[in-house]
């Protein structure tokens, strides 16, 4: 007698453990962020309670599940991607879910905040048990079938990030100490977005003072690359403007009151303050800018 030793075929296949992730914020980058972990095969919850419906309908396009707070620690990486100034109300509501359990989840902040921001934050979560992890993000949202942006990670000695890693976005570890992720954010976005600012407040001054037909041929003449790239930059600041008002104020705290620029990025907010005013209302600044972008020389 022959016994058959032929066992079910679906019994030799490999279950492969897919992560959960948690993102706090459904903006722009956070969808996108989250877009990219779920098309790699990931979960990714999310908190919609008092969101806008606009909001509301980013996250589910981009395949983001709505669970109520609670629910967040069921993730293995809790993610923090929201304006600044909301940075830390979130770190307090994730200690505060997050209190009391044997192993919660680690928290990662990929806002754009200065080192002393982040260090406050996380003593925000001093005796809880939770993982902080410093983080930035350098580039814009994830878009399909390009790499980027870069994640910037530090005080992960345990590698949580690789998870991330595993998922499809591009992570570099920092060797730096808590804060250091956070600094280079600052470094960058004061080079980048400081430029952006300060070019739209002369190209404002300009057409303020008849000069814009002047200042656009001499940028065609002289500095062809950065007319180029304002014809790009600076549309793309409008939707963006509120939130770097308090991005620039981090700047400033990041450099502190005894560095001269402190004063600029001071200055800074206050011109990003004032294009969020006009883009939600007359966006008369606005019709500004771009009567002088549009002007052919400018972006030729």
């Amino acid at each position: 007698m022959v016994t058959s030793n032929i066992s079910n075929p679906m019994s030799s296949l490999i279950e492969v453990h897919m992560p959960n992730f948690a993102i706090i914020g459904s903006g722009a980058m956070g969808s996108a962020v989250a877009k990219r972990l779920i098309d790699h095969g990931a979960t990714v919850l999310t908190y919609l309670e008092g969101r806008s419906q606009r909001t509301i309908a980013r996250a589910k396009a981009a395949g983001m599940v709505p669970v109520d707070r609670q629910e967040l620690t069921k993730a293995e990486l809790i993610l923090s991607i929201i304006p600044p100034s909301e940075a830390i109300k979130v770190a307090d509501l994730v200690a505060d879910i997050s209190s009391g359990m044997p192993a919660p989840p680690p928290f990662v902040d990929l806002n754009a905040i200065a080192p002393k921001t982040m260090q406050a934050l996380a003593a925000r979560f001093e005796g809880s048990g939770v993982e902080v992890l410093d983080g930035a993000i350098i580039g814009g949202p994830p878009v399909p079938g390009k790499s980027g942006p870069t994640i910037y990670i530090s005080g992960d000695t345990a590698e949580r990030s690789r998870l991330l890693e595993d998922c499809g976005l591009q992570i570099r570890r920092l060797d730096g100490p808590l804060g250091a992720a956070s600094a280079l954010k600052m470094c960058y976005a004061g080079i980048n977005k400081g430029f952006i600012g300060l070019s739209t407040a002369m190209l404002l001054a300009a057409s303020r003072s008849g000069a814009a037909e002047s200042l656009k041929a001499e940028l065609s003449q002289s500095l062809p690359d950065v007319g180029r790239k304002l014809s790009r930059s600076i549309p793309d600041m409008y939707p963006k403007a509120y939130r770097w008002v308090a991005e620039m104020q981090e700047i400033a705290d990041f450099l502190g009151e005894d560095d001269p620029a402190t004063t600029i990025f001071r200055g800074m907010a206050d011109v990003f303050a004032r294009m969020a005013d006009d883009v939600e209302g007359s966006r008369v600044l606005v019709g500004q800018l771009d009567e002088i972008l549009a002007r052919p020389d400018i972006d030729r």
